[in-house]
């Protein structure tokens, strides 16, 4: 759904039949032409409870997902709807309705647990939907929760760390929402008011012999089921890197067409637009990839920039070509008829030749935008003209033979310090093509290192919230009286303490080891890479010096 189309209807995204589930492709190609960020948000709960209002009430319509007025569960799979979303502005929000749980005409409840598990895995928030009250029957309808230990797994094999798994499983989790549904009682504990979180807390302390939502996911680490999160982040990193370096590289191409108005009328022209599409083909890339630890893909953009960049340059250099060789066509046609003419072969012909010649090299030099090539056509040109211009001057009665020598020395004096004048302007574009490889590489590092910060932070923020979080569930614990289990939390917290320093106190280390294989990877696809080392060395030495003091 592009942006500023209209709404589309619900569809099916997850078929449920005959307890198997099968993915509708008319779904997923939805999904594929989605290009702006988007929220997608899950309900699931008991059949019959108004889930599919619920979500129709989210899209702010009142009709979409299909309602029922019977005992008899309406939506089979899971359903969803794109919709604008109501207060982000170029996001879109996805609402994925699930297949009511506990449906008794179903018997399979192996089935509720596998849509329960693909709502979790798929939705960024998660609603469960329940009515009146949160009581001992309402937790008990959450063992699905639990069952989760058999159908997902964090890493591809089985780890015997716990610790470190349950910090890695609750990272996948989204934002979870309790709806009650047609709740009647005040809420009020002991005497005083609470508030909707404060119930909901209540509601989840740890009763013996009942355990509560956090512990449930905890809990969900310990077996081996599929799917693998780890393998799904793997084939999910595969997909969007390579979109990703589809994406840029498109944007590279269409920038580069739209701004180069060729031929150029110099080879830095041409190579400061390529700079410009590249940084922004760059930030693409960076901003849309993910998990590209070995820069694999990152190496495949530069690649593939630099050979259309190449290709660039030959049409630049083609356009150059074409558009001299009509110049001087059209300049010399005078000149050419009064060779053809024998204008020249006359006594004293040499000096007006020379004379006539001069008079058309002067127009060509005021012919604008002649591009990279203007020299070196002009140059063949006039060695296409040596021949012509030699016998001008042997038919040339008013001069001697010593005139005619010297006229000859000087002929071939001025034709080796043309093709001096090309030497010297290939040299000079040679060394313009090694800046711009340096300014490549530097940008590419650059760029990688702002992202490799950014991820830092945010890892950071994420790893203090979590440790923020143990320590207030631990606190509850003791304060409901529940020691060994708030002691049993004692190893993951002290994981994450490790972690936080580990992340505020490696980062050069880090930092200098990714950049380190970043810049071997992208000398070696950047031609005359060894050339651009020396550049790598000096961009990775201040990225260690930053690097050691980030704040």
């Amino acid at each position: 759904m592009e942006s500023g189309s209209t709404i589309m209807d619900p569809i099916c995204l997850v078929e449920n039949q005959n307890n198997q589930l099968t993915v509708n492709p008319k779904a997923l190609k939805i999904l594929d032409q989605i290009s702006e960020p988007v929220v997608v948000v899950a309900v699931a709960g008991l059949y019959r409870t108004g889930k599919s209002f619920l979500m129709n009430r989210l899209a702010g319509q009142n009709h979409g997902f299909c309602l029922g007025s019977t005992v008899r569960s309406e939506t089979k799979g899971i359903w969803m709807w794109c919709v604008p979303h109501p207060s982000k502005e170029s996001h879109t929000l996805v609402l994925l309705d699930t297949e009511g749980l506990g449906d008794v005409e179903k018997g399979d409840s192996k089935n509720d647990s596998w849509i329960f598990a693909l709502a979790v895995l798929l939705s960024s928030v998660f609603v469960y939907n329940s009515m009146n009250t949160i009581n001992h029957q309402a937790l008990e309808q959450l063992h699905y929760v639990t069952e989760l230990t058999e159908l997902i797994r964090t890493t591809s094999s089985a780890s015997s760390d716990e610790v470190q798994d349950s910090a890695e499983f609750v990272s996948f989790f989204p934002d979870f929402v309790w709806a009650v549904r047609d709740f009647m009682l005040e809420l009020e504990l002991d005497g005083y008011p609470i508030t909707e979180d404060e119930y909901l807390e209540n509601a989840l302390k740890l009763i013996p012999g009942l355990g509560t939502l956090v512990v449930a996911y905890i809990d969900a680490i310990n077996s081996g089921g599929v799917p693998c999160l780890e393998n799904a982040v793997i084939t999910l990193a595969e997909r969007e890197n390579s979109a990703a370096v589809q994406k840029a590289a498109d944007h590279y191409s269409e920038q580069m067409a739209q701004r180069l108005r060729l031929p150029t009328d110099t080879l830095q022209e041409l190579l400061e637009v390529h700079a410009a599409c590249e940084m922004e083909a760059i930030a693409i890339f960076l901003g849309r990839s993910f998990k590209d630890d070995k820069q694999t893909f990152q190496k495949k953009l530069v690649d593939i920039m630099e050979k259309k960049k190449d290709v660039f340059m030959i049409q630049n250099e083609e356009a150059s070509v074409k558009y001299c060789q009509a110049e001087l066509k059209k300049l010399s046609e005078s000149l050419m008829k009064s060779i053809s003419g024998g204008t020249f072969f006359v006594p004293g012909g040499h000096s007006l030749y020379l004379e006539a010649r001069s008079k058309f090299e002067q127009d060509y030099k005021l012919v604008p935008r002649k591009g990279v090539k203007a020299n070196e056509v002009f140059q063949s040109f006039l060695q296409s003209q040596a021949g012509v211009e030699e016998a001008i001057l042997q038919a040339d009665k008013a001069l001697t033979d010593g005139d005619k020598a010297m006229a000859v020395e000087c002929a071939k004096k001025h034709a080796a310090e043309r093709e001096q004048q090309l030497l010297r302007e290939k040299q000079n574009e040679e060394e313009q093509k090694m800046a711009a490889q340096e300014r490549s590489f530097k940008e590419n590092m650059t760029q990688l290192e702002e992202k490799m910060d950014r991820e830092r932070e945010n890892l950071l923020r994420e790893q203090e919230a979590m440790l923020k979080h143990k320590l207030k569930m631990q606190e509850e614990l003791l304060t409901e009286g529940f020691k060994k289990e708030a002691e049993e939390l004692n190893k993951e917290i002290d994981q994450l303490k490790e972690d936080i320093e580990m992340t505020k106190n490696n980062t050069s280390i880090k930092i200098s080891e990714v950049l380190d294989m970043a810049s071997m990877a992208l000398v070696a696809v950047l031609p005359g890479g060894y050339k651009v080392l020396g550049m790598g060395v000096k961009v990775l030495s201040d990225a260690m010096k930053r690097a050691e003091n980030p704040y």
